[in-house]
C-alpha cells in the first residue's frame, strides 16, 4: 500500500509540474482561497542555503493555513549538487534547481528569491564559505531581498550558533540573516538599495529547529520549550482533498534532480521555531500576535477590509463572478493606497482573482518559439469572457505598440486576432540573467543590479490586455508564450525566447589525445535563421595544429544543424588547453553554445553559454580493453573512458549474470548506483564472483543512508560522511609502491593539480584488514582521512572503493584523474584477455 501511494504522489506531482508550464486556471475553491489570501497583510520569509533545504510544510502551512505572503530566500542555485536525473552540472543544474524551486512554490504557495551567491560544493565552516562567497556581497542581497519583499516575521532553516557542525552555506544562511535583521532599517547601509526600495524592520526573527538538532527525540522532548513557538501542520484542506503535509510533499518531490520524491503523510504533525530575535509571541502558535494583518494596517484601509469581508462571506461558490462589482470597488480604492508596497502586492493579487472570477482568458502566442533579432513573428491573440460580467477589450499594447479593438467580450465567445511583433535588431538573446557575464568562484556576476535577487529572467516580450471590466478600465499582461500539440502529452507551452543568428558547440566537451597522433573533432553548428551561410573556424592553443583553417556553412533552414569536421594534431608534450568554435556571419562572430534543458516537471529552458571545450595532450598507458559500466546518478564516466580509447558498454542491472560479465577487463559501477537502483542488491554476489574470477570491480562514491545493500564490499566496508572540500588539498601517497600507483602509469603530486570543486566525498571511515588504503587527504583544522581511495585482493581479482571525484574531474578534463583511474582498470592485467565478443 505504501509503494502504491508513493507511486499516485509522483504521478500527481509529474502532472502537476506540467500543468505548471501551462497558463493558471483556478477553479472556484481555489478562488474563494486567493480572496481570503487577499484579505491578510502579512509576510513570512523563509530563509536557506540550497534548492531543497526549504521546510516546504512550514512554508505551504503559513500560505495556505495562516495566508501570509510566504517567500522562500536560497542563497544559492544548487549548482554543486548532483544531478540524478540527467548529466547537466554545475551551471546547468543550477538551472534545472531554480525551475524546480520555482515549480515547487507554485505548488505550496509560496514565492522564490535568490542571491548572487554560487554554490561552490561543500564547505564545512561558515568562515570558508564567506570568503569565497564575499560576505558583504551576499549580505547586502539577503538586506535587499529583506528590503523588497518587507517580511513581518523571517524563519531561518539552520542555527547560527553552531558554525561547524553542519554544511558551511547552512550555518552562513543564518548568520547573513541574522546580521541582515539588524541592518535593514539602517539607511546608512547599503545605501544605493534605496534608489529602489526603502529601509524595513521585521517584527520577529526565528531559528526553524527540531528533535534532530537535539541529537534526539528524547532530548527534545525533555527540553524547555518557553522560547518556541509551536504549530501543528498537519492541518486538513478539504477545499483542496490534501492535508497541509501532502501538499509539502508534492511541492519538495519537485527537487527531483536531487532525489527527494516523498511520500505524503496524514495526521497532526507539531513544527518548531525558537526566537532569536524580537519579542515573544504570548500565544504560542501565533506567529503574527501584536502585528495588524488586516486592511487597517494601511491607511485608507479599512473600507477596502469592508468590502472584501462581504465579498469572501458572501461569495458564490456556483457562480464566482457574481462577485466581481464588490472586487471592482476594492480594486479602484487600492489604486488611491498611498502605501506602495502594499497597494502593489494587493493589485496583482485583486486583478487575478477577477480575471478568474470572470473566467477570462488572455493569451498571446507565438507562431514559433525561436526568433532572432530585428525578425519579425506572428502572434494569435485570444480573448475570451467566461461569465456575464460586462466585459471590453479597448485594446492590446505589444512592447509599446497600442492598437485599438473596442471590442465587446460577449460570455463565452471566443475573440481571436492576429498581430506582428516585430524584434529589436539590437535585442539581446534569453539566457538566465546570471550567467551572461564570468563570476567568480564563489559568486555570480549580475552588471544589470535591478536583477538581483529575482529567480528567473524577466519575460522580454509581453501583451497588454488593456479591459474595462464593469466599466472600470483594468490592465492584465501575459507574456509571449508558444505552445504546440504533442501526441502524447497533449497541449505544450514553451517560453518564447530570443537565439543568436548561429551557435555552435564541440560534439565532446572534453578531447582527450592519449597519444601525438591527430583526431577529427566535430563542430555542431546550429542556425537561429533561414538560409544561413557562414563560415567556421576553431580558437586553439599555442602548440596545437587545426586544419582546414575555415570550413563553409551553409544551411537551409531555422533549426537545422550542420556538422563540420576539423583535425587536430597535439603537441609532443603533455598540455591542454580549450578550443572555441567561432562562426563568421557577415560581420558578426558567434562563439556561443545553445543549450536547452527540456524536463517534464519544469519548464523547457534556452541556455546560452560560451562554446568552450577542454583539450588534453595526456600522457597515460592504460592495460585492457573492454569496461563495463553498470550506471548510477548521471555521470559522463563512460563517455570520458571512451575518450581514452576504451571499449565502454553499458550494463543493464537487471541482465547481470555469469555470461555477461567474463568477457569484461573491469566493471565499473556509476556514482550512487547503490543508492538509487534496486536490482543491484540481487547481484552483489554475481559481481563478487567476477571479481574472484580475476574481474576488476571498481565502486564510485555511494552515501550512506538509503543503501540498497548491506553488503557493499566483499570485506568490511562502512561508509562516513567524510569528505575532503578543497579541491587543492595535499595529497599523500600511503603505499607509494603499490601498484596503482606505478602501474602502468607512475602517479605523483601533480596528477593532483588542476582538480575542480573538491578532491572527493563520502568516504568510508572503517574497513576490513584486506583493505589497503592508497591516499590520505586532509581539508585545513581537519583529521587526516584515508578512505578516498581503497583497494582489496578477492580471489583473482581487485575489488576497489573510492570517494574521489571522477566525475567531476573527467568533464574538467583533469589529466591526473584520468592517469590514476587508467591505473584502477589495469591493476594485476599483466596478462590481458585477446578473446572480444562483443565485437562481434
Amino acid at each position: 500500500m505504501k509503494k502504491q501511494l508513493h507511486a499516485i504522489f509522483l504521478t500527481l506531482a509529474t502532472c502537476l509540474g506540467l500543468y505548471a508550464q501551462q497558463p493558471k486556471k483556478p477553479n472556484a475553491s481555489e478562488i474563494y482561497e486567493s480572496i481570503k489570501k487577499l484579505n491578510f497583510l502579512g509576510s513570512v520569509l523563509y530563509v536557506a542555503a540550497h534548492p531543497d533545504d526549504e521546510n516546504t510544510r512550514l512554508i505551504s502551512y503559513m500560505s495556505n493555513e495562516v495566508k501570509a505572503r510566504t517567500a522562500y530566500l536560497s542563497l544559492t542555485r544548487g549548482d554543486g549538487g548532483q544531478n540524478l536525473i540527467g548529466p547537466e552540472i554545475r551551471e546547468l543544474l543550477g538551472v534545472i534547481r531554480t525551475q524546480e524551486l520555482l515549480t515547487a512554490r507554485q505548488i505550496d504557495g509560496g514565492e522564490q528569491r535568490f542571491t548572487r551567491a554560487n554554490d561552490f560544493g561543500y564547505s564545512k565552516h561558515p568562515d570558508e564559505t564567506l570568503q569565497i562567497w564575499n560576505k558583504d556581497e551576499v549580505l547586502s542581497d539577503v538586506v535587499l531581498a529583506i528590503r523588497q519583499f518587507k517580511p513581518d516575521v523571517i524563519i531561518n532553516r539552520f542555527d547560527h550558533r553552531s558554525p561547524g557542525s553542519t554544511h558551511g552555506h547552512h550555518t552562513s544562511s543564518a548568520i547573513l540573516s541574522v546580521e541582515a535583521f539588524d541592518l535593514v532599517n539602517d539607511s546608512s547601509k547599503y545605501q544605493e538599495q534605496l534608489n529602489s526600495t526603502t529601509v524595513w524592520q521585521p517584527k520577529r526573527l526565528f531559528f526553524n529547529t527540531s528533535w534532530w538538532f537535539y541529537g534526539s527525540e528524547e532530548k527534545f522532548e525533555k527540553a524547555n520549550k518557553s522560547n518556541l513557538l509551536s504549530f501543528d501542520i498537519g492541518t486538513y484542506y478539504p477545499s483542496k482533498g490534501l492535508s497541509n503535509t501532502e501538499i509539502a510533499s508534492l511541492s519538495r518531490s519537485q527537487h527531483k534532480s536531487q532525489g527527494f520524491g516523498n511520500t505524503g503523510t496524514r495526521g497532526s504533525q507539531m513544527e518548531y521555531i525558537e526566537l532569536i530575535k524580537g519579542d515573544m509571541p504570548n500565544d504560542g502558535s501565533n506567529i503574527f500576535e501584536g502585528i495588524n494583518t488586516t486592511w487597517t494596517r494601511v491607511k485608507d484601509g479599512e473600507a477596502i477590509g469592508n468590502i472584501m469581508k462581504n465579498v469572501e462571506e458572501h461569495y458564490n461558490f456556483q457562480n464566482p463572478s457574481a462577485s466581481i462589482p464588490q472586487l471592482k470597488e476594492a480594486y479602484k480604492l487600492i489604486q488611491n493606497l498611498e502605501d506602495t508596497h502594499w497597494k502593489t502586492i494587493k493589485t496583482e493579487e485583486i486583478k487575478q482573482i477577477i480575471a478568474a472570477c470572470a473566467g477570462l482568458y488572455l493569451e498571446a502566442a507565438a507562431d514559433t518559439n525561436h526568433a532572432t533579432a530585428g525578425s519579425s513573428v506572428q502572434l494569435n491573440i485570444e480573448a475570451i469572457n467566461r461569465s456575464n460580467a460586462n466585459i471590453k477589450l479597448q485594446s492590446f499594447t505589444i512592447n509599446n505598440t497600442k492598437t485599438d479593438k473596442n471590442v465587446e467580450l460577449a460570455n463565452n465567445v471566443n475573440q481571436k486576432f492576429q498581430e506582428s511583433l516585430t524584434i529589436d535588431s539590437q535585442q539581446q538573446p534569453t539566457t538566465p540573467y546570471w550567467l551572461t557575464s564570468k563570476g567568480t568562484l564563489g559568486m555570480y556576476q549580475v552588471d544589470d543590479k535591478s536583477l538581483i535577487g529575482k529567480p528567473e529572467t524577466p519575460r522580454t516580450f509581453n501583451v497588454t490586455f488593456n479591459l474595462t471590466i464593469e466599466g472600470t478600465p483594468i490592465s492584465f499582461t501575459r507574456p509571449v508564450i508558444y505552445k504546440t500539440n504533442d501526441p502524447v502529452k497533449g497541449e505544450v507551452y514553451k517560453p518564447f525566447e530570443i537565439i543568436p543568428e548561429a551557435s555552435a558547440k564541440v560534439a565532446e566537451k572534453v578531447i582527450i589525445f592519449d597519444n601525438d597522433e591527430e583526431k577529427q573533432v566535430s563542430v555542431i553548428v546550429k542556425s537561429g535563421i533561414n538560409n544561413l551561410q557562414g563560415q567556421v573556424q576553431l580558437a586553439h592553443p599555442k602548440g596545437w595544429t587545426v586544419f582546414p583553417e575555415k570550413q563553409t556553412v551553409n544551411i537551409q533552414h531555422k533549426g537545422a544543424e550542420q556538422t563540420v569536421v576539423f583535425t587536430i594534431i597535439p603537441p609532443k608534450h603533455q598540455d591542454e588547453g580549450l578550443i572555441t568554435p567561432m562562426v563568421h556571419v557577415g560581420d558578426q562572430i558567434y562563439t556561443r553554445e545553445l543549450i536547452e534543458i527540456d524536463y517534464d516537471h519544469i519548464p523547457f529552458q534556452t541556455v546560452l553559454l560560451p562554446s568552450e571545450s577542454k583539450i588534453v595532450r595526456l600522457d597515460i598507458k592504460k592495460i585492457g580493453q573492454n569496461i563495463g559500466y553498470i550506471e548510477g546518478a548521471g555521470d559522463v564516466i563512460p563517455e570520458s573512458l571512451q575518450q581514452i580509447g576504451y571499449n565502454v558498454i553499458t550494463i543493464n542491472p537487471e541482465n547481470i549474470s555469469e555470461d555477461t560479465l567474463r568477457y569484461f577487463d573491469a566493471i565499473v559501477v556509476g556514482v550512487r548506483a547503490y543508492n538509487t537502483v534496486d536490482a543491484l542488491k540481487f547481484k552483489q554476489q554475481l559481481l563478487f564472483d567476477y571479481v574472484a574470477n580475476g574481474g576488476n570491480m571498481i565502486v564510485q562514491y555511494n552515501t550512506n543512508h538509503r543503501l540498497k545493500t548491506d553488503h557493499l564490499a566483499p570485506y568490511k566496508l562502512e561508509l562516513s560522511r567524510d569528505r575532503v572540500t578543497d579541491e587543492l588539498a595535499e595529497v599523500a601517497f600511503l603505499e607509494p609502491k603499490h601498484e596503482l600507483l606505478n602501474f602502468p602509469n607512475k602517479i605523483n603530486e601533480h596528477d593532483f593539480e588542476g582538480w575542480t570543486q573538491e578532491r572527493g566525498l563520502y568516504f568510508p571511515n572503517s574497513w576490513g584488514k584486506e583493505f589497503t588504503p592508497i591516499l590520505e587527504m586532509h581539508d585545513k583544522g581537519d583529521s587526516k582521512k584515508k578512505g578516498s581511495l581503497l583497494v582489496a585482493k578477492y580471489g583473482k581479482g581487485y575489488y576497489i572503493y573510492t570517494g574521489l571525484s571522477f566525475f567531476r574531474e573527467f568533464p574538467a578534463g583533469v589529466p591526473g584523474a584520468y592517469r590514476l583511474f587508467a591505473n584502477m582498470l589495469s591493476i594485476g592485467k599483466e596478462d590481458i584477455k585477446t578473446d572480444n565478443p562483443l565485437n562481434d
